[in-house]
């Protein structure tokens, strides 16, 4: 494949750059990196992150972009030039996209929620709501807590179950249709408008973040969180679990699979460097990474001290109440020591305190790990309460949000877009504008099934499942595709045609040996363990505990569920079968004429 001269193209490189970082930094890094940290180690966590950055990340990167600036087309077209069998590479990508357009941006939807709800002289989440009595405070909320109720009930208004339905919840559907509108119109006229939007999308964020850690490592207990990150626990790095986790979040994080990356870099000039390019995207993504998680941990430690010290004040007035002590003896200091003292002096009596004793714990309230929306919505906006001036911090925080969702939701939509674009009876019949109109429209009536009061059970099941395993599988099959099929010597010669000199040794030795065996092993990895995971589960929210129990899924989602993990799959073996069956009937046609012409 040459250039085509008559495809738009970003206005310089620094547009693509950022439309690359807006695309892979978005809210994994936020709530997942972190969470990851805290489960395997802290800053122990980031060595085989590192190293997995080193041997998936970049070179996978960089093949993708080598892809789309060399076939300048998006993922169907891309794959379909460099082997006719393999288009279904690209539709796996394509329908593995929509998936994710379909749920990702309902997040944007709840990040509008809070950020609308943030303009309030008490935040709604900081307290629970009277009951319709007036006489005390609705039932839910006290047996949960005040950020809970107003995420489970406010928010999503959940269903006990995935099989209890109920209707539209109209708050949230008027804000994913707010979120679909505002996505239009930044790719409303395609690379032009989306190479504008860029520019905010992708740096605002680090604004934000820089003015919260700022904040955040002047809160009070905010060092017992980041020490808490950077104490390694070394032990974390012999579990298998560990390496395998900081290779699917090098994988998402980056948006391997997805067929953004080639939709972007489709839109480059033929000779721009996408080699340096890749190199610092993968950079710029994993130490955003680095540095949201240390903002993360310095409100996690404000949020831990906080809840520790309210224990502490809580017996230290039960002590104070029960044995009669004058006030200035207990402070928080000293609470654990009298204790001890006056279970030794009054044994009968401190016995009686019985189940009214809490045992108050720093450790403990830093080893809860959360992520995911639990972490964006629930714990952050917990400290957010306690913040002085907590309006503001909270418009920040959920203006950040958004605009890591949005720059996001922008790849996840031209990954779908340019595709179909390229696709002749399609740019024959329909302008750029209606055709983006169209996916956004479709994708928004769609969406609209996650604004119901089971919808965040759908949401969670699209989340867990909708990408994960095609995703592995597409990006192996195009690993193997480049170097075996296509084969890694013509992709060499590709290389120095567009940037003037050859693959180095170290792309050579990733692309060809060590990325294809640590795909395989993390496919492998995959399916045994959804093998071994026994029935799928979910979080059923139940009212009259004020918390997450663990539920089965029902039959019919967990056909659904074998639905969406072989859908897009299924793109790449069908598509090459009706490729062949093709050739082979223009092939049986052409001989059927022969013959004819012969016998005439």
């Amino acid at each position: 494949m040459g250039k085509d001269a008559a495809r738009a193209e970003w206005d310089n490189p620094m547009q693509f750059v950022l439309a690359c970082v807006s695309y892979a930094v978005g809210l994994g890094n936020v709530w997942r990196f972190p969470y990851l940290c805290q489960m395997h180690g802290g800053g122990g966590f980031l060595i085989p992150y590192m190293l997995m950055l080193v041997l998936l990340g970049v070179p996978l990167f960089y093949m993708e972009l080598a892809i789309g600036q060399k076939m300048r087309l998006g993922s169907i077209g891309a794959w379909r030039a460099i082997n006719p069998y393999l288009g279904g590479v690209g539709m796996a990508s394509v329908v593995t996209s929509m998936y994710l357009c379909l749920y990702y941006n309902v997040i944007n939807a709840w990040s509008f929620w809070y950020l609308f709800h943030s303009f309030q002289s008490i935040l709604p989440w900081a307290e629970c709501p009277v009951n319709s009595n007036l006489t005390g405070h609705v039932e839910e909320c006290e047996r949960a807590t005040p950020t809970q109720y107003f995420f489970y009930r406010e928010t999503l208004d959940i269903s006990g179950s995935i099989e209890e339905n109920g209707g539209i919840h109209m708050g949230q559907a008027l804000c994913l249709l707010l979120a679909w509108i505002i996505v239009y119109l930044f790719i409303v006229k395609g690379v032009k408008s989306t190479g504008k939007v860029v520019y905010f999308t992708a740096t605002f964020p680090y604004l934000v973040l820089i003015i919260y850690l700022i904040r955040g490592v002047t809160l009070h207990g905010a060092i017992n969180g980041v020490k808490y990150m950077f104490t390694p626990k070394m032990e974390q790095l012999a579990k298998p679990t560990t390496w395998i986790n900081a290779a699917t979040q090098i994988f998402f994080s980056l948006g391997l699979g997805f067929g953004s990356l080639i939709a972007f870099a489709s839109y480059n000039q033929y000779n721009n460097n996408f080699e340096k390019q890749a190199i610092v995207v993968s950079m710029v993504n994993s130490s955003t990474s680095i540095f949201a998680s240390i903002v993360t941990f310095s409100i996690y430690g404000f949020k831990a001290t906080f809840n520790y010290e309210s224990c502490l004040e809580r017996v230290r007035l039960l002590l104070l109440n029960t044995f009669d002590l004058a006030e200035h003896n207990i402070n928080l200091e000293n609470v654990n020591h009298w204790i001890a003292e006056l279970n030794r002096t009054h044994p009968e009596q401190f016995a009686s305190l019985g189940g009214r004793l809490e045992t108050c714990d720093l450790e403990a309230e830093l080893d809860t790990a959360v992520e995911g929306t639990g972490l964006a919505f629930i714990v952050y906006s917990e400290a957010i309460k306690n913040m002085p001036v907590s309006q503001l911090w909270s418009v920040l925080y959920f203006i950040m949000l958004l605009l890591l969702g949005m720059g996001s939701m922008l790849g996840n939509v031209i990954a779908v877009i340019t595709p179909l674009s390229d696709l002749k009876f399609i740019s024959h019949y329909m302008s750029t504008k209606t055709l983006n109109g169209l996916v956004c429209l479709f994708c928004l009536l769609l969406g609209l099934g996650f604004t119901t009061r089971s919808g965040n059970y759908w949401f969670t099941m699209f989340n867990d499942y909708g990408a994960t395993f095609s995703l592995l599988f597409i990006v192996l099959i195009e690993v193997i595709t480049v170097c075996y099929i296509y084969g890694i010597k013509r992709f060499e010669k590709d290389v120095e045609d567009m940037l003037g000199h050859r693959l180095n040794c170290y792309w050579k030795i990733m692309l060809a040996g060590v990325s294809p065996i640590l795909l395989i092993a993390l496919f492998i990895f995959y399916i045994v363990n959804y093998i071994q995971g026994g029935t799928p589960t979910y979080q059923a929210w139940n009212k009259e505990l004020g918390k997450s129990v663990v539920t089965e899924y029902p039959p019919y989602a967990q056909a659904f569920i074998g639905l969406l993990l072989a859908s897009s799959v299924c793109c790449i073996p069908l598509t090459a079968l009706y490729t062949y069956c093709k050739k082979r009937n223009l092939a049986s046609g052409k001989r059927e004429r022969t013959v004819s012409t012969v016998s005439a």
